[in-house]
């Protein structure tokens, strides 16, 4: 009888990393990120999760390369330390497809030489609607600097989406068509980068798969008219036809981000953890089903039906007020 990691892998082919800002009940927050020490920033302000980070991998430029023996548990840390010595509370968190020994190297970029490195960037300040942040658009900036000059990465393997009036905006559907665009292009041996920078939410959950009753979303600029991106939908047309031998690395900066990917095992650097554990609230049945529905997205892909379903279950009364609420900046 195939074991819980042989299933997980028949069901996600490519191995997937998300690092999160915090815990599904946890909000995050805009800061000031001229206090982080990154260089040359781009603006005052920026989400607190993607500073601490670059902070960390600016300290020391050859982490995540094969030079480089720093730990993801070391990271992490130091990252936790640095949100501290800002003064939030925000516990980031590593979660995967596969089990990581997290005191080995981290990694974010494939050892295969001749892969293609790919980037979807997404960052939404919500301009003109209430609940507008500041610092989303800074962090796509910085982190495009990051993939750039210190990973490698080409401009033109980059998908950026913020609503700056230059870039095209952060719909609902324009961000599925980038995951589509990631999913359908990357090969094994290639890299992917997800970061996501914008507001984070919960919804009812609408199939009984998450055991405190909320999906964890996504919120797109048009949210009110097309409704979230759920954790389900990520799960279902960016984690799952992803091919095998991608590596995938997410930062989602947002609030309620601790499980947006359900992915199966996680590791919390709250200082009361050692290892990468498995996710009691993962449900293997719901990633079956999500497979079955999702052996043809690579190559046929609906947006408009997605968002006529993310639609049909908007609870827009509260919602505006969660997200005028759900981010600060210090």
């Amino acid at each position: 009888m195939p074991s819980f990691a042989e299933k997980v892998a028949s069901q996600i082919p490519s191995e997937v990393r998300m690092i999160s800002g915090c815990h599904d009940a946890q909000t995050s927050a805009d800061a000031n990120i001229t206090t982080f020490q990154l260089p040359n920033p781009a603006g005052r302000a920026g989400g607190a999760c993607t500073a601490a980070l670059l902070q960390v991998l600016y300290d020391r430029p050859s982490i995540a390369s094969a030079n480089d023996n720093t730990s993801w548990v070391e990271v992490l840390r130091r990252m936790r330390g640095n949100l501290e010595q800002q003064g939030f509370e925000q516990v980031p968190q590593l979660s995967s497809s596969r089990i990581i020994d997290v005191n080995e190297p981290m990694t974010i970029v494939n050892d295969n030489p001749s892969g293609v490195k790919r980037a979807v960037l997404i960052g939404i300040n919500y301009v003109g609607q209430q609940g507008e942040l500041a610092g989303c658009h800074n962090d796509v900036k910085n982190i495009s600097k990051y993939l750039q000059q210190v990973q490698g990465f080409r401009p033109q393997n980059i998908i950026t989406l913020m609503d700056d009036g230059i870039h095209d905006n952060p719909t609902y559907d324009k961000i599925m068509q980038a995951f589509q665009w990631v999913v359908n292009e990357s090969q094994a041996g290639d890299t992917v980068w997800i970061h996501y920078s914008g507001h984070g939410g919960r919804v009812p959950d609408d199939n009984g798969d998450e055991d405190d009753g909320y999906d964890e979303t996504l919120i797109p600029i048009d949210f009110q008219r097309k409704g979230q991106i759920r954790d389900d939908d990520l799960l279902r047309y960016l984690v799952k036809p992803m091919r095998e031998g991608v590596l995938m690395t997410c930062l989602m900066d947002c609030c309620h981000s601790g499980t947006v990917l359900d992915l199966p095992y996680r590791f919390i650097a709250d200082g009361d953890h050692y290892k990468m554990e498995r996710n009691d609230d993962f449900d293997m049945d719901h990633l079956i089903a999500v497979a079955q529905m999702a052996a043809a997205v690579a190559s046929s892909f609906d947006v408009g039906s997605v968002g006529r379903m993310a639609q049909s279950v908007i609870q827009s009364t509260g919602l505006v007020e969660e997200i005028d609420e759900c981010c600060v900046i210090l």
